[in-house]
Protein backbone atom coordinates (compact mmCIF):
# COMPACT_ATOMS: atom_id res chain seq x y z
CA UNK A 1 0.00 0.00 0.00
CA UNK A 2 1.44 3.37 -0.98
CA UNK A 3 1.27 6.44 1.24
CA UNK A 4 -1.27 7.99 -1.14
CA UNK A 5 -3.46 4.86 -0.99
CA UNK A 6 -3.24 4.81 2.80
CA UNK A 7 -4.20 8.50 3.01
CA UNK A 8 -7.06 7.97 0.59
CA UNK A 9 -8.42 5.22 2.82
CA UNK A 10 -8.15 7.48 5.88
CA UNK A 11 -10.01 10.27 4.05
CA UNK A 12 -12.64 7.85 2.80
CA UNK A 13 -13.28 5.91 6.03
CA UNK A 14 -13.32 9.00 8.24
CA UNK A 15 -15.04 11.23 5.66
CA UNK A 16 -12.25 13.82 5.67
CA UNK A 17 -12.60 14.14 9.42
CA UNK A 18 -16.27 15.13 9.22
CA UNK A 19 -17.71 12.81 11.85
CA UNK A 20 -14.81 13.04 14.30
CA UNK A 21 -14.69 16.82 14.04
CA UNK A 22 -18.46 17.06 14.60
CA UNK A 23 -18.26 14.77 17.64
CA UNK A 24 -15.35 16.77 19.01
CA UNK A 25 -16.95 20.12 18.20
CA UNK A 26 -20.22 19.19 19.92
CA UNK A 27 -18.24 18.02 22.96
CA UNK A 28 -16.39 21.34 23.17
CA UNK A 29 -19.67 23.25 22.79
CA UNK A 30 -21.33 21.14 25.51
CA UNK A 31 -18.34 21.67 27.78
CA UNK A 32 -18.42 25.43 27.13
CA UNK A 33 -22.17 25.54 27.83
CA UNK A 34 -21.74 23.72 31.14
CA UNK A 35 -18.72 25.89 31.97
CA UNK A 36 -20.75 29.01 31.22
CA UNK A 37 -24.11 28.21 32.78
CA UNK A 38 -23.36 25.57 35.43
CA UNK A 39 -19.78 25.56 36.71
CA UNK A 40 -16.23 25.74 35.39
CA UNK A 41 -15.47 22.41 37.09
CA UNK A 42 -18.35 20.79 35.26
CA UNK A 43 -17.13 22.14 31.93
CA UNK A 44 -13.64 20.83 32.64
CA UNK A 45 -14.98 17.40 33.60
CA UNK A 46 -17.11 17.16 30.46
CA UNK A 47 -14.21 17.99 28.16
CA UNK A 48 -11.73 15.70 29.93
CA UNK A 49 -14.02 12.67 30.29
CA UNK A 50 -15.78 13.22 26.99
CA UNK A 51 -12.45 13.63 25.20
CA UNK A 52 -11.65 10.00 25.95
CA UNK A 53 -14.88 9.02 24.19
CA UNK A 54 -14.40 10.96 20.94
CA UNK A 55 -12.95 8.07 18.93
CA UNK A 56 -15.40 5.40 20.15
CA UNK A 57 -18.36 7.73 19.55
CA UNK A 58 -16.99 8.54 16.10
CA UNK A 59 -16.73 4.85 15.29
CA UNK A 60 -20.26 4.26 16.59
CA UNK A 61 -21.59 7.12 14.45
CA UNK A 62 -19.84 5.79 11.34
CA UNK A 63 -21.23 2.29 11.94
CA UNK A 64 -24.70 3.72 12.55
CA UNK A 65 -24.41 5.42 9.15
CA UNK A 66 -23.64 2.01 7.64
CA UNK A 67 -20.02 2.93 6.94
CA UNK A 68 -16.80 1.14 7.83
CA UNK A 69 -15.30 2.56 11.02
CA UNK A 70 -11.73 1.23 10.97
CA UNK A 71 -8.83 1.17 8.57
CA UNK A 72 -7.74 -2.07 6.93
CA UNK A 73 -5.10 -3.99 8.87
CA UNK A 74 -2.50 -3.40 6.16
CA UNK A 75 -2.87 0.40 6.34
CA UNK A 76 0.29 1.60 8.10
CA UNK A 77 -1.32 4.92 9.00
CA UNK A 78 -3.50 3.19 11.59
CA UNK A 79 -0.50 3.09 13.92
CA UNK A 80 0.20 6.77 13.31
CA UNK A 81 -3.41 7.65 14.10
CA UNK A 82 -3.15 5.87 17.44
CA UNK A 83 0.11 7.64 18.28
CA UNK A 84 -1.41 11.01 17.39
CA UNK A 85 -4.40 10.30 19.63
CA UNK A 86 -2.13 9.61 22.61
CA UNK A 87 -0.49 13.03 22.35
CA UNK A 88 -3.54 14.60 23.98
CA UNK A 89 -3.53 12.67 27.27
CA UNK A 90 0.23 13.17 27.41
CA UNK A 91 -0.37 16.94 27.24
CA UNK A 92 -3.05 16.98 29.95
CA UNK A 93 -0.56 17.45 32.83
CA UNK A 94 0.44 20.74 31.20
CA UNK A 95 -3.22 21.74 30.86
CA UNK A 96 -3.71 20.82 34.52
CA UNK A 97 -0.73 22.91 35.62
CA UNK A 98 -1.95 25.91 33.62
CA UNK A 99 -5.46 25.52 35.06
CA UNK A 100 -4.16 25.28 38.62
CA UNK A 101 -2.23 28.50 38.06
CA UNK A 102 -5.20 30.29 36.50
CA UNK A 103 -8.59 28.61 36.09
CA UNK A 104 -9.37 30.65 32.98
CA UNK A 105 -6.37 29.11 31.19
CA UNK A 106 -8.11 25.72 30.96
CA UNK A 107 -9.61 26.22 27.50
CA UNK A 108 -6.64 28.13 26.04
CA UNK A 109 -4.23 25.42 27.26
CA UNK A 110 -6.54 22.71 25.94
CA UNK A 111 -6.74 24.51 22.61
CA UNK A 112 -2.95 24.49 22.33
CA UNK A 113 -2.60 20.79 23.19
CA UNK A 114 -5.48 19.64 20.97
CA UNK A 115 -4.55 22.06 18.20
CA UNK A 116 -0.97 20.80 18.08
CA UNK A 117 -2.26 17.24 17.75
CA UNK A 118 -3.95 18.24 14.48
CA UNK A 119 -0.67 19.10 12.72
CA UNK A 120 0.21 15.44 11.91
CA UNK A 121 -3.32 15.06 10.48
CA UNK A 122 -1.95 16.89 7.44
CA UNK A 123 0.06 13.75 6.65
CA UNK A 124 -2.41 11.26 8.11
CA UNK A 125 -5.27 12.46 5.89
CA UNK A 126 -3.18 14.10 3.18
CA UNK A 127 -5.23 17.26 3.71
CA UNK A 128 -3.56 20.63 4.26
CA UNK A 129 -6.55 22.26 5.89
CA UNK A 130 -5.59 20.51 9.13
CA UNK A 131 -2.52 22.79 9.28
CA UNK A 132 -4.89 25.76 9.27
CA UNK A 133 -6.96 24.15 12.05
CA UNK A 134 -3.78 23.58 14.05
CA UNK A 135 -2.68 27.18 13.58
CA UNK A 136 -6.07 28.60 14.54
CA UNK A 137 -6.33 26.49 17.68
CA UNK A 138 -2.75 26.99 18.86
CA UNK A 139 -2.71 30.68 17.94
CA UNK A 140 -6.18 31.19 19.40
CA UNK A 141 -5.19 29.47 22.63
CA UNK A 142 -2.11 31.66 22.96
CA UNK A 143 -4.07 34.84 22.23
CA UNK A 144 -6.89 33.97 24.63
CA UNK A 145 -4.43 33.02 27.36
CA UNK A 146 -2.46 36.23 26.97
CA UNK A 147 -5.16 38.79 26.27
CA UNK A 148 -8.63 37.46 27.16
CA UNK A 149 -7.84 35.48 30.29
CA UNK A 150 -10.66 37.11 32.27
CA UNK A 151 -13.26 34.87 30.66
CA UNK A 152 -13.55 31.15 31.31
CA UNK A 153 -15.56 29.56 28.47
CA UNK A 154 -14.76 31.67 25.40
CA UNK A 155 -12.09 29.25 24.17
CA UNK A 156 -14.53 26.35 24.45
CA UNK A 157 -17.14 28.16 22.38
CA UNK A 158 -14.65 29.25 19.72
CA UNK A 159 -13.03 25.82 19.48
CA UNK A 160 -16.36 24.00 19.27
CA UNK A 161 -17.52 26.23 16.42
CA UNK A 162 -14.16 25.95 14.65
CA UNK A 163 -14.15 22.14 14.88
CA UNK A 164 -17.67 21.91 13.47
CA UNK A 165 -16.73 24.26 10.61
CA UNK A 166 -13.55 22.31 9.80
CA UNK A 167 -15.46 19.03 9.98
CA UNK A 168 -17.86 20.33 7.36
CA UNK A 169 -14.97 21.53 5.18
CA UNK A 170 -13.16 18.18 5.48
CA UNK A 171 -16.36 16.28 4.73
CA UNK A 172 -16.99 18.44 1.67
CA UNK A 173 -13.46 17.88 0.37
CA UNK A 174 -13.66 14.12 0.92
CA UNK A 175 -17.05 13.92 -0.74
CA UNK A 176 -15.81 15.92 -3.72
CA UNK A 177 -12.87 13.55 -4.04
CA UNK A 178 -15.19 10.52 -3.83
CA UNK A 179 -17.17 12.03 -6.70
CA UNK A 180 -14.00 12.20 -8.78
CA UNK A 181 -12.95 15.80 -8.20
CA UNK A 182 -9.34 15.62 -6.95
CA UNK A 183 -8.02 18.27 -4.58
CA UNK A 184 -4.44 19.30 -3.98
CA UNK A 185 -3.07 17.59 -0.89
Amino acid sequence: MTVEEAQLEVRSIFMGGLVGQLVSGVLWLLSAAIGTWASPGGGIAVLCVGGALIFPVTQLALRTMGRPATLRADNPLGHLAMQIAFTIPLGLPLVGAATLHRLNWFYPASMIVVGAHYLPFVFLYGMRHFAVLCGLMVGGGIMLGLYLHDTFSLGGWLTGATLVLFGIVGGFLARREAQGVRFAA
